[in-house]
Formats: structure tokens, C-alpha cells, sequence
């Protein structure tokens, strides 16, 4: 897009110098081209967030039913589950610490699965939980997965939802404070964030084939 003298002139100040750096110098300097990138790499994170949304609902929810059917439908406040859950030091993220932070003011389980942080849901598709919940509620709750047909075991399939989450919520990360993801390989972290919505069901990845924008953006890459 054409930038006008006042643009090229204002629009790297209000970005931040700092910031804008890293424009400049994939564009080796050109001010307008360096803008231009800028607003594409605006463009393209707004539209991660409509699979990212998907993503994030989908997995949550399986792992909430999963969770249900092995504690029962109150399980925020069960303490079983609650120590169960996979405990950190120090400055670290505890999952029973969240839990027990958005329960306590939460009256119902839908309102507290949609509260709880995003890595909770990691914590969760974690190795100690196999043999308490995933060994018998993966494939239930993921029947896109491939599964023992396609050669994948339950500590497997639920490892690579858990590897897939943590990259999931690093470009979430990125996303909502603005920094610049151009450097990285969107493709591929939207496959990997397709991934989780089609092993939740398939119909829901083709349906988001059909609305995401990111692939026609990647297309024109400044």
C-alpha cells in the first residue's frame, strides 16, 4: 500500500523504534517496505486468532469431558484431582493453584473451564495424568487422533497434544503482545493448531479451513 510523506514520517515513532527495528531490518532499511510488513504481520495475527479460538475451545472442552468422567461432574472442587495435578516451585505456573483460584469465585464448571489459564490445559495432557484419566478417555475424547490404527499409542497421542499446546500457546503469546511472528513458519503453526481442532473432530478443522484467512495472507507475504 502507498504510504504518505506524514506516514512514512510518523508511523515509526508511534511503533517504537525498538520495535520497528526489526522491520527495518528485514526490509534492509526501506522505510515503506518495512511499514508495509508491519501491517501484514497486524493483518496475519488477527487472523491466527479465529483458529486459535477454535484450537483453545476444542481441547479445552476434551479435556474437561475427560476430566468429568473420571472425578465426576464437580471436578474443580475435588481435592483428589486437585493434588493430582502437576505442582511447581517458586515463580512457577501450579495448575491445582489456578484451579483453586478461579473455583472459589466461579459458581459453575463451564464458567470455571473458560477462566482457567490457557496453560492449565497443558498442565493437564501431562504424564501423570495418563494412567488417571488418558489411558481410558483419550480416544474418547479425541476421536479425530489417529490412535492404535494409525500407530499411535495413548502416551504418545497424549504427549504430542501436550507439545502441541505449549507451541500453540507460545504463538498465542506472540500474538497478543504484539510482537512480530513474520519470522516465523506460520504454515507450519497452522498446521499444528489444525492438528488439535481435527483430533477433537474432523468436521470442525474442515470447517475451519473453510473461514480461517491466514493461508490466503501467507500467499502475499510482503
Amino acid at each position: 500500500m502507498p504510504f504518505s510523506a506524514e506516514e512514512l514520517r510518523d508511523l515509526p515513532d508511534i511503533i517504537s523504534a525498538p520495535r520497528f527495528a526489526t522491520y527495518l531490518q528485514a526490509k534492509g532499511g526501506h522505510v515503506a517496505d518495512a511499514l508495509e510488513l508491519y501491517a501484514w504481520n497486524a493483518e496475519v495475527s488477527a487472523a491466527f486468532m479465529v483458529p486459535l479460538h477454535l484450537a483453545e475451545v476444542a481441547i479445552r472442552n476434551a479435556a474437561a469431558e475427560a476430566i468429568q468422567a473420571v472425578h465426576g461432574a464437580n471436578w474443580p472442587w475435588v481435592n483428589g484431582f486437585i493434588r493430582g495435578l502437576p505442582r511447581a516451585h517458586g515463580r512457577s505456573y501450579d495448575a491445582g493453584t489456578n484451579l483453586q483460584a478461579v473455583a472459589q469465585v466461579q459458581p459453575t464448571v463451564g464458567k470455571v473451564v473458560s477462566e482457567l489459564n490457557f496453560v492449565f490445559w497443558e498442565k493437564v495432557f501431562t504424564t501423570s495424568q495418563d494412567f488417571k484419566i488418558w489411558d481410558q478417555q483419550l480416544w474418547a475424547v479425541l476421536p479425530g487422533c489417529p490412535g492404535i490404527a494409525g500407530g499411535m499409542t495413548v502416551a504418545q497421542a497424549r504427549a504430542q497434544v501436550h507439545a502441541d499446546l505449549h507451541h500453540v500457546r507460545k504463538l498465542r503469546n506472540r500474538i497478543a503482545h504484539h510482537e512480530p511472528i513474520f519470522v516465523r513458519r506460520l504454515a507450519d503453526d497452522l498446521a499444528v493448531v489444525r492438528r488439535l481442532i481435527a483430533w477433537r473432530r474432523p468436521e470442525a478443522a474442515n470447517w475451519m479451513d473453510k473461514v480461517e484467512r491466514v493461508s490466503g495472507l501467507l500467499a502475499i507475504q510482503p
